[in-house]
């Protein structure tokens, strides 16, 4: 649940510590009043992926340009909204196909003797990738799934995310958080919705805890989007599930359309704060597939 961009949404004036707590006792009041977490619909035996990437090729080489879109920079995106440390590149030291069927994407400290313009100070200290599939690939109903291995450590914020196609201005976009995983909380997702009336620190959603750290194995992070409906689940769990009856009013729902998929490994800024000595170097989020089910485009 960050504070948004101007392409990831809006103004990042909110305190991130505070807005995770407000949603945590969101989520509890809405499990007390709402309705539970939907049964996930995962893909049925033998249906396929209307759009899917698997990673396949040669190590230290692209994702491929026909599904993928890298964007960079830092300062020219006003530190991605969030005061963000990093410096998003397109070098293959960021992100590159490893040769073994996943992408990766690494956070590192930026080159000795780099000048990468930075928005809250002079040079951005880190260096890492933001992918979308922007113009290429989107969901309007059924499931996304992303099974990846996430870096955890102070500082870091590696997200899976997708933003909504229908051109209007952010929060009214409309964003899904997938999997967000904060800082020094290694071992809680949180999954959160924006939109108007429920942005930034208002976001609604909730988190699961996993058994051990998230940069320990991989887990499948999904969501089913369906007509009226959105419920997040890990490996097959569901754990939120959001209707339209849950929103504030005037409860505008902007989920019925074309949404693509964003992945990156964010350092700093407002929810994470900033990493340290202790921050792993290279933190990497390694992706083994990203599978579209059901409609959309592609």
């Amino acid at each position: 649940m960050k504070a948004k961009d101007r392409t990831r949404g809006g103004n990042a004036a909110a305190d991130r510590r505070t807005g995770a707590a407000l949603l945590l006792v969101l989520g509890v009041l809405l499990g007390a009043c709402g309705p539970a977490p939907a049964r996930t619909e995962p893909p049925t035996a033998g249906e396929e992926p209307f759009w899917q990437a698997e990673f396949d090729g040669p190590a230290a080489t692209r994702p491929p340009e026909e599904d993928w879109t890298t964007q960079t920079g830092n300062r020219d995106a006003e530190g991605w909204g969030n005061n963000e440390l990093q410096y998003y590149t397109d070098d293959p030291a960021n992100s590159a196909l490893d040769g073994e069927g996943h992408l990766v994407i690494s956070a590192r400290p930026a080159p000795a003797g780099s000048a990468l313009p930075c928005y809250t100070q002079e040079f951005c200290p880190w260096t890492s990738a933001r992918l979308t599939t922007e113009g290429k690939a989107a969901l309007r109903h059924g499931r996304v799934e992303v099974r990846a291995k996430t870096p955890t450590g102070t500082g870091l914020l590696p997200a899976i995310w997708m933003l909504g196609d229908n051109g209007a201005e952010w929060p009214g976009q409309g964003e899904i958080d997938i999997c967000e995983v904060v800082g020094g909380e290694p071992r809680t997702v949180y999954g959160t919705a924006h939109g108007p009336a429920y942005s930034n620190e208002n976001g609604i959603g909730d988190s699961l805890t996993l058994a051990a750290d998230a940069s320990q194995a991989f887990h499948t992070y999904a969501v089913d989007k369906r007509p009226r409906r959105v419920t997040w689940s890990v490996d097959g769990e569901p754990y939120f599930t959001l209707t339209p009856s849950q929103l504030p009013s005037p409860r505008d729902w902007v989920f019925e359309q074309d949404m693509h998929l964003l992945l990156d490994v964010a350092v700093g800024g407002d929810w994470p704060g900033p990493p340290d000595t202790s921050t792993p170097s290279p933190a990497t989020m390694t992706v083994d597939y990203v599978r579209f089910y059901g409609e959309g485009r592609a």
